[in-house]
């Protein structure tokens, strides 16, 4: 109750379409924010996995290295599983985005 306060600005207790275009406003506002913290959010995630997949070898190199073999030899073990599911992450994050950019461009041509 008191969020409908808040946007009844001439305080008479109901809301005129004037104040209800605001609250729809103020909502639509908070939609995008929070679509561009998850775009966000998944962009890092991405990167992330990405900056992952392109260590990964380096960490087999230093185990190996710092004569760690039993080290190498499983994080070589590893790498197969690693790398597919890395590469799965990512091409969701790309795959989603097309679609996304479908979905709103089949809506523009309504």
């Amino acid at each position: 109750m008191d969020e409908f306060k808040k946007f009844d600005v001439d305080g008479n207790g109901s809301i005129d379409q004037a104040e209800w275009d605001r609250m729809a406003l103020e909502d639509r506002r908070l939609r995008m924010q929070d679509e561009d913290a998850q775009r966000d959010a998944q962009r890092r995630m991405t990167w992330y996995a990405l900056s992952g997949m392109l260590l990964y070898p380096f960490a087999v190199i230093l185990a190996d290295v710092f004569s760690l073999t039993e080290a190498a030899k499983i994080l070589g073990s590893m790498a197969s599983i690693y790398f597919v599911s890395v590469a799965g992450i990512v091409s969701v994050f790309f795959g989603a985005n097309a679609l996304a950019k479908g979905k709103q461009n089949d809506e523009s041509r309504k």
